[in-house]
């Protein structure tokens, strides 16, 4: 590493070697946000959380117990009003780190759920074994209004979107008239030259549309209910959470710039130590 440079930052486990804080011990588990190194340095430990339960794998503190699971938890019970018994759910990247997890808890909660994905493999995870009522991807479909249309021929109630650009303005243009979008992410628009502009906001109007953006950074006073909540249907296999592990600190850069092009299967784990 050349001097001045820094470990990229991202959320992950760990155990505790030494402390100087009265609330960490040498042994404990730990997750939250840590380096890309295999031994780090915590000067803000109030960014970790204990771990408690250890009757899980330990990776999922990364996604279902970790930051995804907060997002996905605060988009359903906190941003909106939870969905409703027969609500039309969308879900793009639904394959995903947070997709997954909103999709399995719509469903739960009664709704007819669809997500979009980037393969046909990714498809035949939603709909075979995360139990979405249909799925499609995106990428086979030259007309996206039309797609929606297929799935919604009445609209959609709630977008869960995690993508931005065009799949939002198709979307726009199939949501119920007082229908929510909730945005946690814009993934399609990270790394272009350029954002692309949206055509239909004036649906935003005609349907009286209710959008709200949101980070996890709000919302982590939720963890102790997401893990009453979701800790027992893990148990009790209720819920499904799929993980692409990479084993290496050495592949943690392919993976990342992976994500982008939606080559992971699931939540992108890095195992750093084999």
């Amino acid at each position: 590493m050349e001097k001045g440079e820094e470990p990229i930052n991202g959320f992950g486990v760990a155990e505790v070697l030494d402390s100087g804080h009265p609330n960490f011990n040498a042994g404990d588990l730990v997750w939250g946000t840590t380096k890309w190194e295999e031994y780090s340095l915590i000067q803000k430990p109030e960014s970790l959380f204990k771990i408690q339960h250890t009757d899980v794998p330990l990776s999922y503190y990364t996604g279902i117990l970790g930051m995804p699971g907060i997002t996905a938890y605060a988009a359903l019970y906190e941003v909106n009003s939870p969905p409703k018994k027969g609500d039309h759910v969308f879900i793009s990247a639904a394959s995903g780190a947070v997709g997954q997890l909103i999709g399995q808890f719509s469903k739960m909660l009664g709704c007819y759920v669809v997500g979009s994905a980037g393969s046909g493999q990714k498809v035949d995870l939603l709909k075979n074994k995360l139990g979405f009522d249909d799925a499609f991807n995106y990428k086979e479909e030259p007309d996206l209004d039309a797609a929606l249309k297929r799935h919604f021929p009445d609209g959609i109630d709630l977008y869960f979107d995690q993508v931005g650009g065009k799949m939002l303005d198709a979307v726009m243009l199939n949501m119920k008239v007082h229908g929510c979008i909730t945005i946690s992410g814009m993934i399609s628009q990270y790394n272009v030259p350029e954002l692309e502009v949206l055509s239909n906001l004036m649906h935003i109007v005609w349907k009286r549309l209710s959008i709200k953006g949101f980070t996890h950074r709000d919302h982590h006073h939720l963890y102790p209910k997401l893990m009453e909540t979701v800790l027992p249907y893990i148990r009790e296999k209720k819920i499904v959470y799929v993980e692409d592990v990479v084993q290496g600190l050495e592949k943690g850069p392919a993976a990342l710039v992976g994500l982008f092009s939606g080559s992971n299967f699931g939540k992108q784990v890095v195992k750093v130590v084999i």
